[in-house]
């Protein structure tokens, strides 16, 4: 893990140093530099957008019960190409721009979502188990609709 973090902070950089300056060599300093601030503003306009759009989904979504882990995922792939589209860079770029457009923003979430669900392991411990999630439902009417559970959960701000 260490070993990759080493060559994503050195040869990233390095690779996207040599194609800068290939571009400025063929476009010319000033509008090499120009392409970096306008895809830059760009970049910051559309995280904006999507993201705001990701939460307005996300918030529509919860209010019909809808288990909120896609648009999770989707926000934070908005997050992280927002971040790489105001990082000078033509492959930061590429990929932020893949990140945060949504054709395939959707196409990659399912796959991210995947990748971590493989990687993330639960151990429930003490207090976890279901008997501790909350009351059983009484009756067919008061239960809660698919996906969802009578468990509280208590904000620590807000009190519960």
């Amino acid at each position: 893990m260490l070993l990759r973090l080493i060559l994503l902070m050195t040869v990233v950089p390095a690779l996207e140093l040599y194609l800068l300056i290939q571009l400025g060599q063929w476009m010319g300093a000033l509008e090499t530099v120009l392409l970096i601030m306008v895809t830059g503003s760009v970049g910051a306009f559309l995280a904006k957008r999507e993201g705001l759009g990701v939460l307005a989904q996300l918030k529509a979504e919860a209010a019909r019960g809808i288990p909120p882990a896609d648009r999770l995922v989707e926000g934070l792939l908005v997050i992280v190409g927002g971040v790489l589209l105001i990082t000078p860079g033509v492959l930061t770029d590429l990929f932020g721009f893949l990140l945060v457009l949504p054709p395939s923003r959707r196409f990659l979430a399912p796959k991210v979502k995947g990748w971590v669900a493989q990687r993330v392991v639960l151990f429930p411990g003490p207090g976890l188990g279901p008997k501790d999630v909350g009351p059983e439902p009484a009756s067919a009417e008061s239960a809660p609709p698919p996906g969802r559970s009578h468990a509280r959960f208590d904000h620590p701000i807000q009190g519960g």
